[in-house]
């Protein structure tokens, strides 16, 4: 599966319509972004069942605002509509899978239980 763009009309539906979804916030000026860009696009392939989503910071200014997005590229992470992870910066291959299957892994009900 390939990325999906998302825009401030499509942002909140598809976090809140799928298991788990990857937002990378970029910009074409920007060298980390385009460095990112393949690494995300092959995690894409990798894990159809996961939705894979960018945000072009340029065009989409007030939703990066809303998100409070001060440095890209920046990462989030949502499971069933939870943000559970956040960072600034390109991740390695490796990192990002290991991300994938934290999120994976993650225990919503457990993590609520334990708060």
């Amino acid at each position: 599966m390939s990325t999906t763009d998302l825009t401030a009309a499509t942002f909140e539906t598809t976090v809140q319509d799928n298991d788990i979804v990857l937002v990378d916030f970029w910009a074409s000026w920007c060298g980390p972004c385009r460095m990112f860009a393949p690494v995300f696009e092959r995690a894409a392939a990798a894990h159809p069942d996961i939705v894979f989503a960018k945000v072009d910071t340029e065009a989409e200014r007030d939703l990066a605002a809303a998100a409070q997005i001060t440095s890209i590229p920046t990462l989030m992470a949502f499971k069933d509509g939870q943000l559970v992870f956040r960072q600034a910066g390109a991740l390695p291959a490796a990192g990002l899978e290991q991300l994938i299957a934290a999120v994976r892994a993650l225990d919503l009900t457990e993590a609520a239980s334990a708060s």
